[in-house]
């Protein structure tokens, strides 16, 4: 993607010169073709670029994201009579108010992006990518001057007011985001070996793996996962209220084993992970309409929808697509996993809104309504709000995460599974922390079940312990062998997901995935005025065998969307796919969501009429 960029940046037919005699333009240059794209989108597609070479830290990036956006909202505001900045409350003049604008947006963005990466693995690369950036702009990068009245001072002004800021707004940035006070009370979950032991089973367990790669290929130091964001529901957020607690939107505790009123909830919640993991199999020949037709339109905080009957934008019924469910399943676990291009769901939303603000027809109507305004005012103030929504949803869901400390389903499963079966007093290995049985799915391993040519017969060194009919994990040459679904131990489940990597590192509930989508669905809906993708549809083809995880799909799969709404829900589906939430996760963070981007929508509406309180 970075390459992509400074491709459209430089490579592009050059436009006019820029005007040698401001004291921050490079002399003689000859500015480069944006190819119809805002000064406001080439530096959010920088910012995308960046988190695509660091370890994925969503908390992190979310924060980033946001603070980049408001501070190019503040360049743009600084030059509107009614507009109310954020960070920076400013007003100037200028006799070319487009050039003002474009020059105090890319000081702005390029001092904040180059303090807040400067960490990543390749700096060099990545100052470069900075660097060049600016060139390509016309850009002098040696131009520091905050004090005179300079479109580009005043850049600079607004990034040192926004990482102020950052020094002091809960998310311990000069401790590189960690903290140190937090212990889990589990011991680690060693992956390799079967089971695991657990002081208690509602509280999250580290995994300790004999080699650690984050989901976009960076490798992580050490062999034991360590809790990302504890503590971050105590950052300032946009638009939710500050709590004292960490938990800006707290929804109660999840299900917990041994507790009454939520024991069975619990055990449930494990039964469903089960099943949808035995549904990863494309030799089972099941077959499912992906759809509009079939797919969507849920009520908030389930999968109770049946799909749409028509395309609004076309009037036609929606088509048919047609494929082996578990490539479906398999394609959603792999899509949503960090966003495409391994951009965070952060990120991934952002690619999202300016594929929508790219489409052909779209008009750039701020909440559907009034005159239509230019690239660059619709970027800022569609960055603005979408980016304060994710920030806040990633302050929402960490602080529940932060809070509960729940367990994730490979530690529940192992545990459970280790344990006995819970269903049947009478029955060979009941124990009340046991999995529910549930024939064909999940059993009890026999003499007369394991005989030769019986469904646990590979199993037959393990009579009296659980099996679950489940994905078998990891796959020795990913690229060339599937794994498919058969019974196997409990104790030995993993996640559809690569040896290297197998769960996040932090607790369940909420799900991330879910609360980030849904509060971005809020906010692309209410800024657009429409629920629906330009078109009334939106696509991503996966072809086949095109999957990191193992080989598939068997077919080309193309994921559908006719609303926000409908790809957020399948945003968090994929986690129950991927083995990495239960529904309560998910559930509970897309209601979350929904909260954080309607809010994040009425507040930066206040910025944008003047009516804020800054």
């Amino acid at each position: 993607m970075a390459a992509y960029l400074l491709a459209v940046l430089t490579v592009a037919a050059p436009i006019a010169a820029c005007e040698s005699s401001l004291p921050y333009v490079v002399e003689g240059c000859v500015r480069a073709d944006l190819g119809g794209r805002s000064v406001a989108r080439v530096w959010n597609e920088q910012l995308l670029a960046l988190i695509r070479q660091v370890v994925p830290a969503p908390t992190v990036h979310a924060r980033n994201l946001f603070h980049m956006s408001a501070a190019m909202w503040d360049a743009w505001a600084a030059y509107d009579p009614q507009a109310d900045g954020y960070f920076v409350t400013e007003k100037d003049r200028a006799t070319d108010v487009q050039a003002a604008r474009e020059a105090a947006i890319s000081y702005a963005a390029y001092r904040i992006l180059n303090w807040r990466y400067a960490n990543v693995a390749d700096l060099a690369a990545a100052t470069g990518e900075l660097d060049a950036t600016m060139a390509a702009l016309c850009y002098r990068t040696d131009y520091v001057d905050t004090a005179s009245a300079t479109p580009a001072a005043l850049g600079n002004r607004i990034a040192q007011a926004v990482l102020d800021y950052g020094a002091h707004d809960g998310a311990r940035e000069a401790e590189r985001y960690v903290d140190a006070d937090y212990r889990p009370v589990n011991e680690p979950l060693i992956v390799a070996e079967p089971g695991t032991v657990m002081r208690d089973p509602n509280r999250w367990q580290p995994l300790a793996l004999e080699r650690q790669v984050s989901q976009n290929g960076l490798p992580i130091p050490g062999k034991i996962q360590t809790f990302i964001g504890p503590d971050w529901g105590h950052v300032t957020p946009f638009a939710l209220p500050a709590s004292v607690a960490g938990t800006p939107i707290d929804p109660g505790p999840p299900p917990r084993l041994g507790d009454p009123a939520t024991d069975a909830a619990f055990k449930q919640a494990a039964v469903d992970i089960i099943r949808y993991s035995s549904e990863l199999d494309p030799g089972d020949g099941m077959v499912v309409d992906i759809s509009p037709a079939s797919q969507g339109d849920n009520r908030l905080g389930t999968n109770d929808g049946h799909g749409h009957d028509v395309n609004p934008s076309t009037g036609s019924p929606y088509e048919p697509h047609l494929v082996l469910r578990a490539d479906f399943a398999r394609v959603l676990a792999e899509f949503w996993a960090d966003g495409p291009n391994s951009e965070t769901p952060p990120g991934h939303w952002n690619t999202v809104a300016n594929a929508v603000s790219d489409a052909p027809t779209f008009e750039r109507r701020i909440g559907g309504e009034g005159a239509e305004v230019d690239p660059l005012e619709w970027d800022v103030k569609l960055y603005f709000t979408l980016n304060g929504a994710v920030h806040d949803a990633a302050i929402a869901a960490w602080g529940l995460k932060g809070h509960y400390d729940s367990s994730r389903p490979i530690s529940m499963i192992r545990y459970m599974g280790g344990k006995g079966q819970s269903t049947d007093p009478d029955a060979p290995a009941y124990d009340p922390a046991g999995l529910p049985l549930v024939p064909g799915l999940i059993e009890v391993i026999t003499d007369a079940s394991s005989a030769p040519g019986q469904q646990h017969e590979a199993l037959a060194e393990h009579v009296g312990e659980v099996a679950i009919r489940a994905w078998r994990g990891f796959p020795e040459d990913p690229a060339t062998q599937t794994s498919g679904v058969g019974w196997i131990r409990a104790v030995e489940w993993v996640p559809y997901q690569r040896a290297t990597f197998v769960t996040p590192a932090f607790a369940g509930y909420v799900s991330g995935h879910s609360t980030f989508s849904r509060a971005a669905a809020e906010v692309l809906t209410a800024f657009t005025g429409d629920p629906y993708f330009p078109g009334g549809l939106s696509e991503w083809t996966t072809h086949a065998g095109d999957l990191l995880h193992e080989e598939g799909p068997t077919q080309d799969v193309t994921l559908q969307w006719a609303t926000y709404y409908d790809a957020a829900d399948q945003a968090g589906i994929s986690r129950l796919y991927m083995g990495i939430h239960v529904p309560a996760d998910d559930f509970e963070g897309r209601r979350i969501g929904s909260v954080c981007g309607q809010e994040a929508w009425a507040l930066a509406e206040s910025y944008f009429d003047g009516s804020a309180r800054p």
